[in-house]
């Protein structure tokens, strides 16, 4: 799936393009990092070409393929009348997780590289956005421009640790867990369990929380869902419902770093309907074992 997804500015500045700075894009890029950006837009339409321009350096962690960037981000089409915002991270009211190499094109070619701490900003055509099959309200040859500030990188071997067991389950090994579930019948009751505490902050109702983890249903024993298998973290926003009920029971209020071993009955689940996609019936019992990462 390609995601329409973006980054927020810096200091006031005249935004070059290219690979290298250059002076082709002239147009002018306010506000502080990590707030809701102001942009004037020059006269006419842009280039018909490929155009990104770091604003400002960061010091953090460089984005590589695989990696999870944390950003928030404004996306106009660049018209050169209305110039109009199709998606903000800040409408959305948390940051957004772009996983690098999944991206479009030229967001991908944009963040690749880039450090935790940068502002970025792309102009980008069609051959390097959403191409001939744009999503609705975007059209065929629209022009996309990005402003994007890279918050955080989380690498796609990325974990916690911590062994340990609940209700009959045990989790072992370090970096991929290893899930051992019993035989006979699951718990009733949903119970959750931190192996081992991270060092970090608490996580607040409300957040991006970015993630490892592993689920798996307990009759069968099999692993419906895993960032390891997949090969990136995943974000998550937590505590409004956005999730299963289990996970926002479970996740909220524990810091960052740690490791936590879930059972989850259908109540706290997908409920009587399941998930038929993961082959989870409203019946079946889940077990997962998150790393909570970091919060935003």
């Amino acid at each position: 799936m390609r995601l329409l997804l973006l980054l927020v500015p810096l200091a006031l500045l005249t935004a070059c393009t290219g690979a290298s700075a250059g002076d082709d894009l002239d147009l002018k890029v306010g506000g502080e990092f990590g707030a809701k950006p102001t942009i004037v837009f020059p006269a006419g339409k842009p280039s018909a070409d490929l155009q990104i321009d770091q604003l400002t350096a960061g010091k953090g962690a460089k984005l590589g393929k695989n990696d999870v960037a944390i950003v928030q981000y404004t996306a106009h089409i660049w018209d050169g009348r209305e110039n109009r915002l199709v998606d903000s991270s800040f409408n959305r009211g948390t940051p957004a997780a772009f996983p690098v190499g999944q991206l479009l094109p030229g967001l991908d070619k944009a963040l690749q590289g880039r450090a935790v701490g940068s502002r970025v900003i792309a102009a980008i055509p069609p051959k390097d956005g959403f191409g001939a099959n744009p999503p609705q309200g975007i059209g065929p040859d629209d022009e996309l421009f990005y402003v994007i500030d890279i918050l955080g990188a989380h690498a796609r071997n990325a974990h916690a640790s911590g062994t340990g067991a609940l209700g009959g389950v045990r989790v072992s090994g370090e970096g991929r867990p290893r899930l051992s579930i019993p035989a006979g019948p699951a718990p009733r009751a949903f119970a959750a369990k931190v192996l081992e505490r991270g060092d970090g902050p608490r996580t607040k109702a409300g957040q991006l929380l970015v993630t490892q983890h592993e689920g798996a249903v307990w009759g069968s024993r099999k692993v419906f869902d895993s960032t390891w298998k997949s090969g990136q973290p995943k974000a998550f926003k937590i505590g409004e419902g956005s999730v299963i009920k289990g996970w926002d029971r479970a996740l909220v209020g524990v810091p960052t770093g740690s490791r936590v071993l879930m059972i989850v009955p259908p109540s706290h689940g997908y409920g009587a309907t399941g998930h038929p996609q993961f082959g989870i019936t409203g019946a079946d019992t889940l077990v997962f074992v998150v790393d909570v990462l970091a919060a935003y």
